[in-house]
């Protein structure tokens, strides 16, 4: 099986996304199809051997639309001069239109004809709307533009018949062109407040530069990012952005990456680490060795990520295009049923003429259909700005139900990697520089405490002194000569077999507080008890107060030790510890946390969380973590912030509540107005135009799209 998205032109509103929707899933070879109005693409599985994508786009030809090729990226459209002066042209038209119109009656004025040449002008204006709705009529997936295209031409041609035959008084010229006119407008307006929807999601597209300087035989040259090929040597300068995803071979800086993590502080970078494409390098020389280029870069995939998470069907939108498919014919059946009742009861073929167009008119499953589909494209632009990325849009929906959060310790509640906790300095010499001299030895060794000397030493600003005589001593620790310096860091065993007294018994009060031990010893003297842990993350301790104040039960699921595990649990505030248990375990855990009514969000970042995580209702992998746990997880937070695990369940929770809301005023807009519109209350006096039915359809759907903007 393959995947496929196809940006499709030509859809309108909801009765098009959903009719393409049927009519592709009904087509040999497609396994699904899932087609996004708001983002005007189209997300296709299909069997690689029985289709291309040569033949999916003949069939998306052969239902009225067209294909303009894969999706290469979210791409803003602003409306183009021509579109703003020829909507300025019919702006002043219609205006022409409906005063001749109105002189005609009151005046007795034979302007028939020029009524007629002004709405021929704007049914060329319109065209591209009555183009789509015949074909849409034709290949049996009737829309919007069905029921907008019925009533414009019925309209034009019975004041174009009355006009021949003298019947002055009965022409609806200005409702032909009229109609057409508010369609354009609430399509532009539409425009305008689609694109403010997409503008986070138009960022990841445009932050990677077009240009980058490549080193080859220690010559560097400025060459395009196309020129680049996996394991070429790149430079990044100071105020510049980072090409393609790599590793620093040579050099530190601190990198801006807040376009994809959502965290605005710079992250020191040095040799070993990754840099991803898009990054800012604020203050460093750096050379890194290129990974991931074009469709394979952290940017490409996330892209394509959103791209597939606003394509997939949450519950609630499947309810919405099912409803949206049976609207338009049932529309179609209530206009014909209008105009015989009109006739029958009211025996004037005019006012059943006009009942008819008007329920075509006023009918608008555009607002039904925009619901959803863009309090989602809404919601995940929001997210993404706060560096979490949703991968499928019915996550949004299980939000607001999450009731149990489950987290993994290591890499998770913690940074999954030893930082200086504690430091007991012994000497008279000045902590900073007992700092530097440790942290530059350690800068020589393999050892995963070495790692936490050397960031401190970035963190604190302390240059690295130049080491000699470097030592390994196995099992106890390192030894070697710093700025002039005997050095010697390492545990009690070194101590004792360099015969070292430890004049203090500062073992015992680090290791009340689960830390491991570094001596630091400083020509022959401990200068410095150091403790090294794995650090707790700073947003974790906020975030579980969050989910406390919201009534959501926090666990810990840990295959470490069961000591450390309730230390972290009750710094924390976790409700509950599992300690000491294998990856099948958890997964038994979090099913039988299901079956209890539990709705189960699990939160990890290694390989043993990932059968937790897909068979959680809503899984969340950390940033760091693994490439299995990032595939298994629903959610992934990119700048590894655990305070928006909170921000996620409140956005999810107004992301829906806006959907309902915007349901329910699509749904009652149209149970009002059509009615009105076949003229059932009019002997109440309440009645509408065609004219005055093509406005209030616009105000539907604009009100659906201000609804949704209030997510922002």
């Amino acid at each position: 099986m393959k995947n496929i998205i196809l940006t499709i032109d030509g859809m309108t509103c909801s009765a098009c996304s959903n009719g393409l929707e049927k009519f592709l899933n009904k087509q040999d070879g497609i396994v699904s199809a899932c087609v996004n109005l708001v983002l005007a693409n189209a997300n296709i599985v299909y069997d690689e051997n029985l289709l291309d994508v040569a033949k999916i786009e003949a069939y998306v030809q052969k239902a009225g639309f067209s294909s303009l090729g894969e999706f290469k990226g979210f791409e803003t459209k602003s409306n183009s001069n021509f579109q703003k002066v020829s909507f300025g042209l019919f702006t002043a038209l219609a205006l022409a239109i409906m005063m001749i119109s109105m002189g005609g009656m009151f005046y007795g004025l034979n302007t028939g004809y020029v009524q007629m040449v002004l709405a021929v002008c704007f049914l060329w204006y319109g065209k591209d709307i009555l183009k789509n709705g015949w074909k849409n009529l034709i290949h049996r997936t009737p829309n919007m533009d069905t029921l907008i295209g019925i009533g414009v031409v019925a309209s034009f041609g019975y004041s174009l018949f009355n006009l021949f035959i003298g019947n002055a008084e009965l022409l609806y010229f200005e409702s032909s062109a009229i109609i057409i006119y508010f369609v354009k407008l609430g399509r532009y307006i539409d425009g305008i407040n689609k694109e403010k929807t997409k503008s986070a999601l138009q960022k990841l597209v445009t932050i990677t530069p077009a240009l980058a300087i490549l080193k080859k035989n220690n010559v560097e040259q400025k060459v395009t990012i196309d020129e680049i090929h996996a394991g070429d040597i790149v430079v990044v300068r100071p105020g510049e952005k980072v090409a393609v995803d790599g590793e620093i071979i040579a050099g530190s800086a601190h990198f801006d990456e807040s376009f994809i993590s959502g965290e605005s502080t710079p992250t020191n970078k040095t040799v070993g680490d990754k840099i991803m494409a898009g990054s800012l390098n604020y203050d460093g020389y750096v050379e890194y060795k290129a990974e991931r280029i074009g469709k394979n870069s952290t940017v490409s995939e996330i892209v394509e990520m959103v791209a597939k998470a606003t394509s997939t069907k949450a519950p609630i939108a499947r309810l919405a295009d099912t409803i949206s498919g049976y609207f338009v014919p049932a529309v179609i059946i209530i206009a014909v049923f209008a105009w015989a009742l009109n006739i029958f009861f009211e025996n004037n073929f005019n006012v059943a003429f006009i009942s008819f167009i008007s329920v075509l008119v006023v009918a608008c499953p555009c607002a039904l259909g925009l619901a959803t589909p863009l309090a989602v494209v809404a919601a995940d632009g929001m997210c993404l700005k706060k560096g979490i990325l949703v991968k499928s849009s019915d996550i949004f929906e299980i939000l607001p139900k999450i009731n149990l959060v489950a987290f993994d310790k290591t890499g998770t509640l913690t940074h999954g990697r030893l930082r200086i906790a504690k430091i007991l300095k012994i000497a008279s010499i000045d902590e900073n520089y007992i700092m530097q001299l440790a942290g530059s030895l350690e800068s020589m060794s393999n050892h995963p405490i070495s790692r936490a000397f050397v960031e401190y030493m970035s963190v604190c600003g302390l240059n690295k002194l130049k080491v000699k005589d470097f030592e390994n001593i196995e099992g106890m620790g390192i030894k070697g000569c710093v700025d002039g310096k005997t050095v010697l860091l390492g545990n009690a065993k070194l101590l004792k077999q360099r015969a070292i007294v430890k004049k203090h018994d500062h073992e015992k009060l680090l290791s009340a507080e689960a830390y491991s031990i570094v001596y630091i010893v400083v020509d022959g003297e401990i200068s410095a008890v150091v403790g090294v842990c794995d650090v707790l993350r700073e947003s974790a301790k906020s975030a579980i107060s969050d989910f406390k104040a919201k009534n959501i039960k926090t666990i810990m699921l840990t295959g470490d030790n069961e000591r450390v595990a309730k230390s972290v649990a009750d710094e924390l505030g976790i409700d509950e510890v599992v300690a000491d248990i294998l990856p099948s375990e958890k997964l038994k855990l979090i099913k039988k946390f299901k079956q209890r009514g539990n709705v189960v969000m699990m939160c990890g970042d290694g390989i043993n969380d990932s059968p937790a995580l897909i068979e959680s209702n809503v899984g969340v992998s950390i940033n760091g973590g693994t490439e299995i746990a990032i595939d298994a997880a629903g959610v992934i937070l990119k700048n590894e912030n655990l305070n928006n695990l909170p921000y996620l369940l409140e956005t999810g929770k107004r992301t829906v509540k806006i959907i309902k809301q915007n349901l329910f005023w699509a749904m009652f807009y149209n149970m009002l107005m059509i009615p009105i519109a076949a003229g059932v209350l009019r002997s109440w006096g309440v009645t509408i135009n065609p004219m005055m039915a093509s406005l209030a359809m616009v105000i539907s759907s604009t009100t659906v799209i201000l609804n949704t903007l209030r997510l922002r």
